[in-house]
């Protein structure tokens, strides 16, 4: 016969449910008699029980992601009360999430900056969602220092595009948009670098303790959601550049 669980909801966030000893409330298991807990209120950085760093240990992780996979599964409280078998599955779903979104350092940055109360609009799944709905292409800010050269690349594409329902290829364009790609694939690398130096600036901020309102964190935080916008967008280019030069082969 399983023990009866109290519903989590009713209980200390920081006891546990079945020796009533004080816990971390993000443990996942009571250091005293080793019980599983429910699911707490966390993010994905507290799951792990990581700070909000933006350079990550990604050897660590992976092996802390297949401890806990272990450790969580549900097939392991198959015998358990039925309380138990729901908080493992909710926690394997979580530790998934929590993993898949951790070991991509871009993914990782982007929900950095969502706990940070920021959201990047322009590249939003729900921006994307509404415009595939309405039938439109999303919209994007375009960096004031590519405006010149993005008007003249999107007139070429328009051409090449025309000629292929024409049945005809202009040469000298094709030639250009290859250019075209290769420098914004060197924007691309060289906005990688500047990124990685954001991830430090931020660590260093995180470090010295500055809460959510220090002006420096606010400073670094605002840097890289200009560079992870102007880093979309010239992704962005670089896909519609390979696929007009893919039809045209």
């Amino acid at each position: 016969m399983h023990p009866v669980v109290p519903n989590p909801e009713t209980l200390n966030a920081q006891t546990c449910w079945s020796c009533v000893k004080e816990i971390d409330k993000a443990a996942h298991f009571c250091p005293h008699c080793a019980k599983l807990q429910p699911p707490a209120d966390s993010d994905y950085f507290s799951f792990f029980a990581l700070q909000r760093r933006l350079n990550i240990d990604a050897n660590a992780l992976e092996k802390e992601f297949y401890k806990l996979s272990r450790k969580l599964h549900p097939d392991v409280y198959a015998r358990a009360s039925s309380e138990e078998q729901q908080w493992s599955t909710q926690k394997s779903s979580l530790l998934n999430d929590a993993y898949r979104t951790l070991r991509d350092p871009i993914a990782r940055t982007e929900y950095l900056l969502e706990l940070e109360g920021v959201k990047l609009e322009e590249q939003s799944r729900a921006a994307t969602d509404e415009a595939r709905k309405q039938g439109k292409d999303k919209q994007q800010v375009v960096p004031p220092d590519l405006l010149e050269e993005v008007f003249d690349l999107n007139m070429q594409l328009d051409e090449m595009r025309m000629g292929k329902k024409m049945g005809e290829r202009d040469e000298q364009i094709a030639k250009d948009l290859q250019s075209a790609k290769i420098r914004f694939e060197r924007m691309l690398a060289s906005s990688n670098d500047d990124l990685r130096k954001l991830w430090n600036e931020w660590d260093q901020v995180i470090a010295s303790g500055a809460d959510i309102a220090d002006p420096q964190r606010i400073a670094v935080r605002d840097e890289i959601v200009a560079l992870l916008n102007r880093r979309s967008y010239v992704r962005n280019l670089v896909r519609d550049v390979n696929e007009v030069l893919a039809t045209e082969k």
